[in-house]
């Protein structure tokens, strides 16, 4: 996999199977005509009949989180793709921005995802651009001060953050100077989300109960408009709608009765 330096101020950033140059023109499927006031009302849907039919999907302006099982890494994979399908399929003819904070990102997901959107799985691939943070230093400096020149260099509608907590949880950063930290970060991001018209997806896997946790926590989920669990009941991950701007919380079934978490993550 070649992999090219994204941005040269953040540490360790990479560019996954392309050698797009820096100043590339942004991604745009020239088929697809529409004015901005239309493209605002477009919303990014998981294609997943189950979820679709009771969730619209994300627009733009949206800061959202998914939190819970290790499927929402699953989730993130699918909308990385699904962002780059026109309009009328559920997308955003859009790149993707993807800040991996928990080492989760994996290529071959994401090629197995095209295939079965249609996408040749190369080409997916280069128009996801990653970052990966080891610290919560870096990731916060990342936010700050080079992602809204990436949105512009890249024209990328969609902001994907991974793991977005567990940085913040690290023993070597001060309780105090993490909570503030992280606290202002996420104002940032659902900032950026309203002023750029963007959307923006983090996760959140929770941990063991601590007061830094329960506090990072409860600031993520008040940042966002948009929060969705996703939790497994005997064998069977539910999907959870708990806030929403516009739609009362309700609860999906992911799966059929008859196919459990385990038999559906082999088979992914």
């Amino acid at each position: 996999m070649n992999e090219n330096h994204l941005f040269t101020a953040t540490p360790l950033p990479l560019r996954v199977r392309g050698a797009l140059s820096m100043d590339s023109t942004p991604f745009l499927i020239p088929s697809v005509v529409t004015a901005l006031s239309t493209e605002s009302e477009r919303a990014l849907s998981f294609g997943i009949a189950k979820i679709d039919g009771a969730f619209p999907g994300f627009h733009r302006g949206d800061f959202a989180v998914l939190y819970g099982h290790l499927l929402c890494e699953k989730l993130l994979f699918l909308l990385s793709v699904r962002c780059q399908l026109p309009f009328k399929l559920g997308g955003l003819n859009s790149r993707v921005i993807y800040l991996d904070g928990g080492n989760t990102f994996d290529p071959y997901a994401i090629s197995a995802i095209a295939r079965e959107h249609g996408l040749e799985p190369r080409s997916a691939l280069e128009n996801i651009f990653i970052s990966r943070a080891f610290t919560a230093y870096h990731l916060t400096s990342f936010i700050f001060e080079e992602l809204e020149e990436a949105l512009r260099r890249y024209g990328a509608r969609f902001v994907i953050v991974s793991a977005i907590t567990g940085l913040f949880l690290d023993r070597n950063v001060a309780e105090r100077e993490s909570e503030e930290t992280f606290k202002e970060m996420v104002k940032r991001l659902a900032g950026l989300a309203a002023k750029r018209r963007l959307i923006i997806v983090a996760s959140h896997s929770p941990r063991p109960a601590s007061g830094r946790n329960t506090y990072l926590q409860s600031v993520l989920f008040a940042s966002a408009n948009i929060v969705i669990g996703i939790k497994e009941s005997k064998g069977v991950p539910k999907l959870v709608l708990e806030s929403h701007p516009h739609l009362l919380p309700f609860t999906v079934n992911l799966l059929p009765d008859e196919v459990t978490l385990d038999t559906f993550m082999e088979a992914r």
